[in-house]
């Protein structure tokens, strides 16, 4: 009866082995990841998964996260006590084996279907005909020139003493933001929003995360305890990721797009002040002197929420963060993108691709 049930399970697992295969070699078919897979299967799918999750408040994807780390939890300790009694065997050992190999194997098709395939996308690059080259010192210092003017005229427009609106307000005028950028580019129209104030905001913030897409519920997670002048910028972010741009540039560029096109002041504000700390970031490690010399060209209000943002991110800092960071940059690498946690700040690139074809941002 052992044999017969050990050599069911390896059957069930080869198969789930094999179709985690197929599905691999699938994501490096060009045709099927954009003809199949993008521009026709996943807007379905996350379509729907919005639907789904978006009539709650709460967010259904951490309550996910907390129901399978209970279930993992209590099955570990009930295999414990199980192998403690009746002592470990190779049949045993051989099924416990199986039984994971194929749990994980099932995780990674879903997550490929759900979401994955969306790494190995063309993207950007292909929908507004941008080249992310390699640029030069001299492109990038007018890049953070114009940033730095475009961060001083926006902080301005907000005044002194800023009011920010509540956290599902913000949501519905990002989802607008999105209707007015999908006007110029249809690739980017959004459907059927489902954007949460995650639960874990605290544990998030001591990790260095502001927000996370959920590629099982479709849910945009953003980090509400962060200051209020990132949060526009976040939920754009990823709202991005809900269409299915994977790669973390893109998905800054995409933000940038949706909060320009935004009627509300605290988004353009919101955009230009993150993209300057990407781009004149970038630039200090190529020209301390021109980084510093562009802090001093920022207005008042500008360097007070910088100020205030360095002091609130330092009482979060904890040992957990590099480490954290450092897989999501392996696992960023194993998905097409080997800049890995640099990623993110990647996106001075695809500014400066614009500004080439298309002008100022």
């Amino acid at each position: 009866m052992m044999r017969r049930s050990l050599s069911f399970y390896a059957i069930r697992t080869a198969l789930a082995v094999v179709a985690a295969g197929i599905i691999t070699l699938l994501s490096h078919s060009g045709y099927f990841v954009e003809q199949i897979y993008v521009k026709t299967l996943y807007p379905y799918i996350s379509g729907f998964l919005r639907m789904v999750t978006g009539w709650t408040k709460f967010s259904l994807g951490d309550c996910l996260y907390v129901i399978v780390f209970i279930s993992v939890l209590v099955t570990l300790i009930r295999t414990v006590i199980f192998l403690v009694k009746e002592g470990i065997t190779w049949q045993k050992s051989a099924a416990g084996g199986l039984y994971v190999v194929r749990k994980l194997a099932n995780l990674y098709i879903v997550f490929m279907v759900l979401w994955g395939l969306n790494y190995s996308r063309e993207g950007i690059a292909s929908e507004m005909k941008l080249a992310s080259k390699e640029y030069t010192t001299d492109e990038l210092k007018a890049l953070v020139n114009e940033l730095v003017e475009r961060v001083n005229a926006t902080r301005r427009v907000l005044g002194d003493s800023v009011r920010y609106p509540s956290s599902d307000t913000l949501y519905a005028q990002a989802v607008r933001a999105y209707g007015a950028v999908a006007l110029q580019y249809s690739f980017l129209d959004y459907r059927h929003a489902s954007i949460k104030t995650s639960t874990f905001s605290t544990p998030l913030t001591y990790l260095g995360y502001t927000g996370y897409y959920n590629p099982f519920s479709g849910e945009a997670q953003v980090n509400t305890t962060v200051p209020p002048y990132y949060i526009p910028f976040i939920a754009c972010h990823e709202m991005a990721h809900q269409l299915g741009y994977g790669d973390e540039s893109e998905a800054n560029f995409i933000g940038f797009l949706s909060a320009r096109a935004s009627d509300q002041p605290v988004f353009h504000y919101s955009a230009y002040y993150d993209l300057f700390n990407y781009a004149n970031g970038e630039l200090f490690s190529r020209d301390s002197v021109a980084a510093r010399s562009n802090y001093r060209l920022l207005d008042t209000l500008v360097k007070t929420d910088i100020r205030n943002a360095r002091r609130f991110f330092s009482r979060y800092k904890s040992r957990m963060e590099p480490v954290v960071k450092f897989l999501y940059g392996e696992y960023l690498k194993a998905n097409n993108m080997p800049q890995g946690i640099d990623t993110y700040e990647a996106v001075t690139a695809w500014l400066i691709a614009y500004r080439k074809k298309y002008g100022p941002l």
